[in-house]
């Protein structure tokens, strides 16, 4: 079930769903605005021009108002508002259509855990062919919460837990899963 605004406004007047910092015009009929961050990581080049999914990557981040986002280019970005959910809740990440109409594209895998706390590191995609200038604070997106049928056996407790910033991929620090058929 999605939230309704007045769910949503139930549910940070008793606390147990957390956004800071957030002005109620961000509260729409079902989901809450949320707000470009400050902060922006890009892929340092390698020296053979690949990247792995075993190895860490390292990123090129910087701190700034502005961001001038190059057509083709792929930029991390992270909200500026920090989110705790509780582990009965999960939540959808959509990039407002006024943005995807300037060809901008905004992900973050789309999904936000039962139990994550942390700012929400988005992907963003330049698929114009001209630069899109962006700006901290300015609203690039809303989070659509939706009511679990019971709280999670085990709330999220991975590797982005608490992040603050344009977290980079820690895929590195993955534990494989091998079936066995049998």
């Amino acid at each position: 079930m999605i939230l309704s605004d007045q769910t949503i406004r139930k549910l940070l007047q008793e606390g147990s769903l957390s956004i800071s910092p957030l002005e109620d015009e961000q509260i729409q009929p079902a989901s809450v605005d949320i707000r470009l961050g400050n902060t922006f990581s890009i892929v340092e080049d390698t020296p053979d021009g690949i990247i792995t999914m075993e190895n860490e990557i390292r990123y090129n981040t910087i701190t700034a108002d502005t961001y001038l986002l190059l057509p083709g280019q792929f930029v991390l970005a992270t909200t500026m508002e920090y989110f705790r959910l509780p582990d009965n809740l999960t939540a959808f990440v959509e990039g407002r259509s006024s943005l995807g109409r300037m060809g901008l594209f905004i992900q973050n895998a789309g999904w936000v855990d039962p139990g994550f706390e942390g700012e929400i590191t988005l992907e963003l995609f330049n698929a114009n062919r001209c630069a899109i200038r962006l700006q901290a604070g300015r609203r690039v997106g809303q989070l659509v919460f939706a009511q679990m049928d019971a709280p999670a056996l085990v709330p999220y407790q991975g590797k982005y837990q608490g992040q603050r910033g344009a977290t980079g991929s820690r895929v590195f620090q993955d534990k494989e899963i091998h079936r066995h058929t049998v």
